[in-house]
């Protein structure tokens, strides 16, 4: 019990003043305040205690609160490391030309502003072009961006051991700052030498460059005075970035010089090409003209028969004139009228040889003007005999030796067909000229090769002293019943090997010797006959002969 409140007791109870109801009443008093008293001083005890625990709470709870903000300032710190890393490399992957590469240092500056560098005087990137001492350089300071080309001879003496020291560090982050004397003499040759000179520079005591060494490339910012610590532990995260934008850089130039060289070669290739197109047009020329040298020399034999006919005719009406006039003057009419008689026919056959020539000439004239393209309903029988003709002709006047036998089947219900008539004319030109030379170099190899042993020689070869030149001609419907013509021309001459089958339609190849031929013939005729929507196929045996078969449909 409180002293007190017992010595309150201890006085009642020894006190005559108080009846015996009096101090029992006193005394429950006196105990129920005492028992107040002890369960106060209890909860004021357990408050005290509560307020205790709470302040100490309170603190662990302070402290721990700091702690994990801390912790969400330096996460928060991260992500914007990590998302301005991460931007860059977004950029770094954009650039699609060396120039581009500016996007990387604007980038860079950009970043390290969001992530407090108030003191960056630029972000750049420096390349070592290695031509002549050569450096890209590519500046980003304040929304201005700047590309040049600098060489180191043409910069400070502090600049060029600037440059001598970052060539000698590889992949390391190289951090120099100039001072003193050094900062002094390069803000005067900053001065001198650039036009908008910064005048921030004024207030700073040196200039600090923070740049990685990849490769033959260097990144990175350079300060008004240096920077601290922690920045510099930022900055030095940026080196994969810069990893990564060196690669690319280089990638780009590598493509770019690569696409410089392709641009070279196909300018040489288009020349070339050009040059080459010129010449095909030359020798599709020079094939025209041979076709057109075939045909005049075989049209020149043709009308010289229908010329002799017209020159000896006329002579004989000449002297048939003469001897009428004598007559006339004998007074014998019936003489005269005998000799008139056989001038009247003389005219009539001097006038069917001179339709002739003029038939023949017309022909020509046809042939040697420009072609139009046009389709025309044409006989196909007449036009291949009068093909054959002039190509038989031609040769006959340029080698009066030459001789060859001519078979022809012409199938009459052919009737007319729509065909482009000199295209389709100088294939078959080409073609039967073409069995003509065959004929021909086999009857001389016959001519040269005496010691011949036919006995020895394969069955199928006819004996060479027996030797016929034959060139067979034949038109026939095309198979199929969907109209149209077949022709072939066929030969007994020397024949072709597999080898020279599988070119024998490729522009400019050709068998024959050096200026006798343009190689272009075959491969003109092939695709003539494929414009006709046709086909020309050849099958051939070495000394045993060659056909070449047009097929040509009816097509709208």
């Amino acid at each position: 019990m409180n002293q007190h409140l017992q010595k309150i007791l201890d006085y009642i109870e020894q006190s005559e003043q108080f009846s015996e109801a009096d101090k029992n009443a006193l005394t429950k008093a006196a105990k129920d305040t005492d028992r107040d008293l002890t369960i106060s001083e209890f909860k004021l005890e357990r408050t005290e205690k509560v307020k205790r625990t709470t302040a100490t709470l309170l603190e662990e709870t302070i402290e721990e609160l700091e702690k994990k903000r801390k912790a969400v300032e330096a996460q928060n710190k991260e992500l914007e490391i990590e998302a301005a890393l991460e931007r860059m490399r977004a950029v770094a992957l954009t650039i699609r030309t060396s120039d581009e590469l500016i996007k990387v240092a604007e980038s860079l500056y950009n970043e390290l502003f969001i992530l407090g560098f108030s003191n960056t005087r630029n972000a750049q990137v420096v390349i070592n072009l290695g031509e002549n001492e050569l450096y890209l350089i590519c500046v980003y300071t304040e929304g201005s961006a700047e590309i040049f080309k600098e060489s180191r001879y043409e910069t400070s003496p502090i600049i060029q051991n600037l440059y001598d020291e970052l060539d000698a560090s590889h992949d390391a982050l190289y951090q120099k700052e100039i001072i003193g004397k050094d900062f002094e003499d390069w803000m005067e040759w900053r001065k001198t030498t650039i036009s908008n000179f910064d005048e921030k520079l004024l207030k700073a005591r040196s200039v600090c460059f923070y740049l990685y060494s990849i490769g033959e490339g260097h990144l990175g910012i350079s300060t008004y005075n240096s920077i601290t610590q922690e920045q510099l532990e930022i900055l030095k995260r940026f080196r994969n970035v810069f990893e990564l934008a060196y690669r690319r850089f280089m990638d780009i130039a590598k493509a770019e010089e690569q696409a410089e060289n392709l641009r070279k070669e196909k300018e040489t290739l288009e020349k070339t090409l050009t040059e080459l197109q010129e010449t095909q047009k030359q020798l599709i020329q020079s094939e025209k003209m041979a076709s057109l040298g075939e045909l005049t020399a075989g049209i020149a034999h043709e009308i010289q028969n229908p010329l002799n006919f017209v020159n000896n005719f006329s002579e004989v009406s000449k002297e048939l004139l003469q001897e009428m006039l004598d007559e006339l003057a004998k007074g014998d009419t019936e003489e005269v009228n005998f000799i008139a008689k056989d001038v009247i026919q003389n005219l009539e056959k001097i006038n069917h040889h001179g339709k002739r020539a003029d038939g023949i000439v017309k022909g020509m004239l046809q042939h040697s003007r420009s072609n139009s393209g046009e389709k025309a309903a044409v006989d196909i029988n007449v036009l291949v005999d009068e093909y054959l003709r002039l190509a038989y002709h031609g040769l006959r006047a340029k080698d009066k030796s030459f001789n060859a036998t001519i078979q022809t089947d012409y199938d009459t219900s052919i009737g007319k067909i729509e065909i482009v008539p000199q295209d389709i004319g100088r294939v078959i030109l080409n073609v039967i000229t073409n069995a003509f030379y065959a004929c021909t170099e086999r009857s001389r190899s016959a001519c040269t090769d005496h010691n011949l042993k036919s006995a020895n020689k394969i069955n199928n070869v006819i004996k060479e002293k027996e030797y016929v030149p034959t060139v067979s001609i034949s038109t026939s419907p095309l198979e199929g019943g969907k109209g149209g013509v077949t022709i072939s021309v066929k030969d007994n001459g020397t024949g072709m090997p597999k080898h020279v089958v599988d070119k024998i339609f490729q522009p400019f190849f050709t068998t024959k010797p050096t200026g006798q031929g343009t190689g272009l013939g075959l491969s003109l005729s092939y695709d003539i006959v494929k414009a006709h929507g046709g086909d020309l196929r050849v099958s051939t045996e070495q000394n045993i002969g060659t056909e070449f078969i047009i097929s040509i449909p009816i097509t709208p």
